[in-house]
């Protein structure tokens, strides 16, 4: 099973930047899809991003689109979500999760919870206005 560790969350203003990283190890990356969630206060774990390790196609909730980016780095195991433009309503706890791609045909968009097998403790992010 893949281990993931999060890092890079905290507090933030309204406009800023944050960069999370999910390092993950274990089986070979390459066999994985990976994906960030969030979870507010009182609120249902959400879909933020998601990418297959092997491919160039990303997916993202439209809340996030344009704003936030989804990346890998291969020789550093490690996949990045790259937030700009942070709002207030950001402020979440963010989950990395893996599951094995080969599980799905070539088009499934791993948005769904239910899509993923491993998962990280969480980063806290929080959005000042």
């Amino acid at each position: 099973q893949v281990h993931l560790v999060e890092s890079g969350g905290g507090l933030v203003q309204a406009g800023g930047s944050l960069r999370l990283s999910c390092a993950a190890s274990g089986p070979p990356s390459s066999m994985y899809a990976m994906g960030w969630f969030r979870q507010a206060p009182g609120k249902e774990r959400e879909f933020v991003a998601a990418m297959r390790w092997s491919g160039s196609s990303t997916h993202y909730a439209d809340s996030v689109k344009g704003r936030f980016f989804i990346s890998r780095d291969n020789a550093k195991n490690t996949v990045f979500l790259q937030m700009n433009s942070l709002k207030a309503e950001d402020t979440a706890v963010y989950y990395c999760a893996a599951t094995p791609s080969i599980w799905y045909n070539p088009s499934h968009q791993f948005t769904r919870l239910s899509d993923y097998t491993n998962w990280g403790q969480g980063t806290q992010v929080t959005v000042s206005s």
